[in-house]
Order: structure tokens, then C-alpha cells, then sequence
């Protein structure tokens, strides 16, 4: 959907509804709870059934993140965009349950709706600015698994309807930037490796070698069907199998140190993808396709790698200080039209004596592959009445937030992000946005 080119005037209304919604949970009564108490739930111990259900094997998570963004720079037109997700989870002991030695059994539900910032005000931006938008705007199936262990833990096995990247190149979700955010090959890959919301069919093999070492692998169907498409809407919560046109089978390596009594986690992990995709450049007969406009050469495998590093490196383990990170990957250069993200940054926790909050700062890169460029360019030589963007260069993007906690159930992010050549073209205009993230565990 195209943006208009006026400019809307006013207090952003999604910053209106965000602060509608906070103001409403900070006042809302919560029965046998305080406004300052630190319970994980918003909604407490349900009378004490929480407690009563955990004890026989049977937990609950409900979750909502909300987050607004409006642009005052960059696009065609200044506007402000909210998007959210609801998450309905249970995690069922079947060891508690039913005496079956460790096992248990976990399935999530989601729903997703709002808008796209990115895409309605014309940004260009590889990266969204809302990162919890995206994968289609319904409800999602998005685990259902039985996780069994053996061998006092030491291999853990994973089955069922599972998004690859909760497993594999795993990172937190803080920030609003989808750079800084979740499995960060999910993010520029796409189709072959899937994040949440979406799940496919697959498994994973975990083997803990030492105390803070292991080595785990795993494979996932690769379905465009299950992305959104009028298969996924239709039912998002189908356990049908529309078709798999390959598996992709990541290898990840893991260290999770403790440095100085801090925490620390390293990961080296790779990927292949037996479905392949087209080229980007070659066509069947490896002449340059913009030329001869035959269809494109098909790969047959798609690869890639990444590292993952986190470490405290000031403060008391697991509480005040600061934590670093730095994650990288590199993706197929053949069929991946971006082919390389780097991000680091750093989140500095309890600022101000402030036990629950804490600052996040991000900076990243993302690269257009130049192979797609090459295409374009020929093209565009081609086709002087039918010019296309020319993508060839790095999009940088960076945020910086206050995660304010009034209560460990509740996070209010206010932030701000600037982007620097949207989608890897100066003839993008940078993009200044101002963003809120709203987190509520119920």
C-alpha cells in the first residue's frame, strides 16, 4: 500500500493509543496484588490455582507486546503505525502428569495484527522498525512440541511444529529494531529459515558435552506455505502439511562461560538448505538473465553461517552491569537477496539504582547483496522507460531505549531509531523514528 505524500499533522494517534493502554494497566485493579509488587504476572497467582495447576505439571504463559512507531524523517510521508501480538502458551510436565520420565510438552498460540511503518510510509527499509510485525497478521500455531531428555539431560530432543529460530542463532527480543532482535538469520534469509511467529514441521538434537558446552542439530521443512500466504490465513492454526520442497539443517556449537563469575554465551553455528532458489544474476544457460530474460538458474542448495557472542563484563552476575553482544551472519550470495548482517551493542542494567530497568543501545548493518545490484543495473540499461532501484550498499540502522519496569510484569520502552540508507541506497532519505514498546506478562 502506497503512502500519500502530504505530510498528517497532530500528536501521533498510535502514541496516543499506546499511552492509553499503559495508563490502563498501571491503574488497573489486580485483586490480592499491590501496584509495587514484583510478581512475574500481572494478574497474579489466580487465587493461588497457578500454583495449585504448576505443582501437578500444567503451566500458563499469557503475554501481549505492543509497539508504535512514527517517522519523522525519511519516506513520503510522516505517519505513525502500531502493531501487536498476543501470546497464549502451556508447558505440560508429563513426567508430573502422567510418570514419563523427562518429558514434557509445550504449545504456543499468537496472534498478530496492526501495520507496517515501514511499508506505508514508503521507507525502503530491509529492517522493520516494529519487529513484531511481520509473518502474516492472524493467528499463528507457532509450537507444538515434545521436548524428551536422556540421560540425565545430557541429550535433549525436540519434536514437533517448531520455528527454527528458537533453537538455532537464538537471541533476545529487547529492542524494537528487528536488527537487534530474535534469530538473526530468520531475519535476513527468509522462506528456508523460519522465526516466530511461523512454524514448520522439524527437530532438534541437543548434547550437552560438558557443564557450559554443546552441540546440537536440526531440521526443518522448508514450505513457502506456511508464510503468509491465503494457505497460512486461512488457518494459521491448521496441523495440515501444505507440501515440503526441502529441509534446511542447521549445525550450532555453544559455550555458555562464566567470566569473572558472569555470564556469557558463545554460539558458531551453519546452515544448509537443500531446496536451493534462483539466482540472482544467471539464467538456465549462465548468461547474464537480464540480458536474455530466460528464467533464472536454479541452485540447489543454499547455505550460510553466524556467531552469536554475549558477555557481562562489568557488575554482579545476572544483576547490575553491562552486558555486550555482537552477532553476525553471512548468507548465501548466490539466491539471498541480503546476503550479510552484523549488529552489536550493549544493555547497561539498572541504571540508577533501579533494580527492574535498564538502557539498551544498538548499532547495525545490513547488506543488499551486490549480485542482485548487478542484475538491476543491466536491467535498467535494458529498460530505459522501466527503471528499477538500484540496491547495492549497506543499510545501518541503530537504537537506543529506557526499559522502564513500574513492576516485573510490566515493560515500557520508549526509543528511538535512525536509519541510514533504507534498503541499501543513498536514494532512500534517512529515516528518524520514534518508537514505543509495551510488554505485559498476564
Amino acid at each position: 500500500m502506497r503512502a500519500p505524500s502530504t505530510r498528517e499533522a497532530g500528536f501521533p494517534p498510535g502514541l496516543m493509543s499506546a499511552a492509553g493502554l499503559v495508563s490502563a494497566i498501571l491503574v488497573m485493579g489486580v485483586p490480592g496484588q499491590a501496584l509495587g509488587d514484583e510478581g512475574q504476572f500481572l494478574l497474579g497467582d489466580w487465587g493461588g490455582l497457578r500454583t495449585s495447576l504448576s505443582d501437578q505439571g500444567v503451566n500458563f504463559d499469557f503475554e501481549y507486546v505492543g509497539e508504535t512507531a512514527h517517522n519523522f524523517s525519511g519516506g513520503t510521508a510522516e505517519l505513525t503505525r502500531y502493531a501487536d501480538q498476543w501470546t497464549a502458551g502451556a508447558t505440560l510436565n508429563l513426567e508430573r502428569l502422567w510418570d514419563w520420565q523427562g518429558a514434557q510438552f509445550e504449545v504456543v498460540l499468537t496472534d498478530r495484527s496492526g501495520r507496517n511503518l515501514i511499508a506505508d510510509a514508503n521507507i525502503g527499509g530491509n529492517q522493520l522498525v516494529q519487529e513484531v510485525y511481520g509473518g502474516g497478521e492472524t493467528f499463528r500455531l507457532t509450537l507444538a512440541a515434545l521436548n524428551q531428555t536422556f540421560l540425565d539431560g545430557r541429550i535433549d530432543w525436540l519434536l514437533g511444529r517448531l520455528p527454527g529460530g528458537q533453537d538455532f542463532a537464538n537471541f533476545s527480543c529487547v529492542f524494537q529494531n528487528l536488527a537487534f532482535c530474535g534469530s538473526q538469520p530468520g531475519n535476513i534469509v527468509g522462506a528456508a529459515w523460519i522465526n516466530a511467529p511461523i512454524s514448520v514441521w522439524g527437530t532438534r538434537l541437543k548434547l550437552s558435552m560438558t557443564n557450559d558446552t554443546y552441540a546440537q542439530v536440526g531440521g526443518y521443512q522448508v514450505t513457502p506455505q506456511y508464510e503468509d500466504t491465503p494457505f497460512a490465513r486461512a488457518d494459521g492454526l491448521t496441523l495440515d502439511n501444505p507440501g515440503t520442497i526441502g529441509w534446511l539443517l542447521p549445525l550450532e556449537f555453544g559455550w555458555t562461560p562464566q567470566v569473572d563469575g558472569r555470564p556469557g554465551a558463545y554460539k558458531i553455528g551453519a546452515w544448509y538448505d537443500t531446496a536451493g532458489g534462483a539466482d540472482l544474476y544467471y539464467d538456465v544457460d549462465y548468461d547474464p538473465r537480464a540480458l536474455t530474460g530466460a528464467p533464472a538458474l536454479r541452485r540447489n542448495g543454499r547455505y550460510g553461517g553466524y556467531i552469536n557472542l554475549e558477555q557481562q563484563v562489568t557488575g554482579e552476575a545476572g544483576a547490575k552491569g553491562v552486558v555486550i553482544f555482537l552477532n553476525a551472519t553471512q548468507a548465501d550470495r548466490y539466491t539471498s537477496h541480503i546476503d550479510r548482517q552484523i549488529s552489536l551493542g550493549m544493555e547497561l542494567k539498572q541504571p540508577f539504582g533501579r533494580s527492574l530497568d535498564f538502557i539498551g543501545l544498538g548499532i547495525g548493518a545490513t547488506d543488499a547483496n551486490s549480485r542482485q545490484a548487478d542484475y538491476q543495473r543491466l536491467f535498467n540499461a535494458q529498460h530505459p522507460t522501466n527503471q528499477g532501484l538500484v540496491l547495492d550498499g549497506y543499510e545501518y540502522d541503530s537504537e537506543v531505549f529506557y526499559s522502564w519496569s513500574p513492576r516485573r510484569s510490566i515493560s515500557i520502552r520508549p526509543n528511538f531509531q535512525y536509519v541510514v540508507h533504507p534498503g541499501g541506497t543513498t536514494q532512500n532519505s534517512n529515516a528518524a523514528v520514534v518508537g514505543l514498546k509495551v510488554r505485559v506478562m498476564f
